[in-house]
């Protein structure tokens, strides 16, 4: 068995994974209009932390994170030659070095916390969270590692932001994720970080079993999502099969929802092929805007609080059914018995990723 918890988040909602959850459950939102940012100047909605103005963010991002996770776990597993770090990442520390990202941000890493092992970097577009986390899982089964500390970590530069306002893909308000007005993603930024091992004990409060997750590839386009949503459905198909797990054992879905037009339309085809239509659904980027490689580690950390605290949290920015399929969005909080989560993620290429975990 494969166990998964000790979650932390840094966000502009919070320094750690308690005061961003109370802030979810409060339906706040770190969503906030940030002026002069855009390629021509322009005030744009931004999940942004605003007090985080050191040099090298991405590095102190990192550092960060991982010693709030060192509180939660044994702490002796960090200089383990079975203990291994996975970066997830889009596009690393931009601002410091265009040409390689993310190796002084690593060396770094490494030298801070004596880390045994070279840190992996997972960098592929949107699904970097979720695929890192199921490599996690895959190294710790094939038993190359005992114990893997996944962080997704992104920073909002002037190359990402410019380069989605030239997709016409940034949206004029914060965003909107299903809903029928919406018009574009809000970019944020933020740290994320939980702890996958074969060892329940390292942790100091109850982790999750984390299941095998797969991933799948529909090549539709390289910004566009499959308009039959071909690959999600076939990533969501194959983890649910290969774990023995029917979709009326998942209790909940914590969806990609980046509230384009295109991408939110495709998820709700993929789960109506997949007969889920009518499983409670969120999105969690109206509350941290779309954190890219940390999206699908801080959505999964929220997931995890929600399951512990036996709360479905509405999917903020939601009020009018925008897609093609019927969708159960949670347009409120409530109280609800959360046994198996599944989360999804979709990226830029037609790549999609899946996992599910729960209750022991």
């Amino acid at each position: 068995m494969t166990y998964i918890g000790a979650e932390e988040i840094i966000s502009p909602l919070g320094q750690n994974i308690q005061e961003n959850f109370e802030a979810v459950r409060e339906n706040r939102s770190g969503i906030s209009l940030v002026p002069k940012v855009g390629f021509n100047k322009e005030d744009i909605h931004l999940a942004k932390i605003i007090t985080l103005i050191k040099k090298n963010k991405f590095e102190f991002l990192l550092i960060d994170i991982l010693e709030k996770v060192l509180k939660r776990i044994d702490a002796s597993i960090i200089p383990s030659e079975k203990t291994l770090v996975i970066i997830s990442s889009t596009k690393g520390d931009l601002d410091r070095d265009i040409s390689n990202p993310f190796a002084p941000a690593v060396a770094a890493l490494m030298k801070y916390f004596n880390l045994k092992s070279q840190p992996l970097i997972v960098s592929n577009a949107c699904i970097s969270g979720v695929l890192a986390i199921n490599a996690a899982n895959n190294f710790i089964k094939a038993g190359l590692y005992e114990h893997a500390i996944v962080i997704g970590c992104d920073v909002i530069s002037d190359f990402v932001l410019y380069g989605f306002q030239s997709l016409f893909a940034v949206s004029a308000l914060p965003c909107l994720p299903f809903d029928k007005s919406r018009s574009g993603i809000t970019l944020g930024e933020g740290c994320s970080a939980v702890v996958v091992s074969k060892t329940r004990e390292i942790y100091t409060s109850s982790p999750l079993e984390l299941l095998s997750g797969t991933s799948a590839n529909d090549a539709n386009h390289i910004s566009g999502p499959s308009r039959t949503g071909e690959g999600l459905y076939r990533t969501i198909k194959r983890t649910l099969e290969q774990n023995n797990v029917s979709a009326d054992e998942i209790d909940f879905i914590s969806a990609h929802g980046t509230a384009t037009v295109f991408n939110d339309e495709m998820e709700a085809i993929a789960f109506d092929r997949l007969n889920m239509s009518d499983i409670p659904l969120n999105s969690l980027k109206g509350y941290f805007g779309h954190t890219l490689g940390a999206a699908g580690i801080t959505e999964t950390a929220i997931s995890i609080q929600m399951m512990h605290h036996k709360l479905l949290v509405k999917s903020l920015g939601y009020s009018e059914a925008g897609t093609s399929k019927t969708l159960n969005i949670a347009t409120e909080n409530r109280t609800s018995e959360l046994n198996t989560i599944l989360k999804t993620a979709s990226g830029f290429g037609g790549c999609n990723a899946s996992l599910v975990f729960r209750k022991l």
